[in-house]
């Protein structure tokens, strides 16, 4: 699947224009935009056509002119022998001390980004859902996090009715 066919994908599952959260989910509180800038990579997702088969996946956000967000997905696809990227961008839902997002990587199709846990001391994880409890992503600063970390977020997100035997763990080639 190339760059062209991810997007209309990405658009057609994920960004129905619904900005909307789980019920259950809460945004975090206290959120400083300016400190989630910069490359997250994805540690763990429900898996979605958009990404499938995707490794080494990464998410660089940087400031926008406009006061949103710019947003740069990358994974490789072994299947295809290339990289992949889709670029979109985010605004704020309510306002900018919430992690709570709309997303979109086309037109005037928005998807929630909610971020509801986050390391607010050093900005080294995220946890992000989508509109619904089929989107899930652990993000981090580093390609690899410990394993008491994963199990937290599989508790967490266990309680908050996500399927997380459903869960992906996203490979990341580490160079030594």
């Amino acid at each position: 699947m190339n760059v062209r066919q991810l997007v209309p994908v990405f658009i057609v599952v994920l960004l129905a224009g619904c900005v909307r959260l789980p019920e259950q989910v809460e945004p975090v509180t206290g959120f400083e935009p300016e400190r989630y800038l910069g490359t997250w990579y994805e540690i763990a997702r429900l898996d979605h056509s958009f990404e499938e088969g995707l490794s080494q996946v990464t998410a660089e956000y940087s400031l926008r002119e406009d006061g949103g967000i710019r947003v740069l997905n990358r994974g490789y696809s072994a299947e295809e022998g290339e990289w992949q990227e889709a670029e979109g961008k985010a605004y704020f839902v309510e306002d900018r001390n919430t992690g709570y997002l709309k997303v979109s990587f086309f037109g005037p199709f928005y998807g929630a980004y909610g971020i509801f846990e986050l390391d607010k001391e050093d900005y080294s994880y995220s946890w992000v859902s989508g509109p619904d409890t089929g989107y899930l992503w652990l993000l981090a600063r580093e390609p690899q996090v410990s394993e008491e970390l994963k199990q937290r977020f599989v508790s967490r997100a266990s309680d908050l009715g996500f399927d997380t035997g459903e869960l992906i763990w996203v490979e990341h080639q580490t160079t030594e």
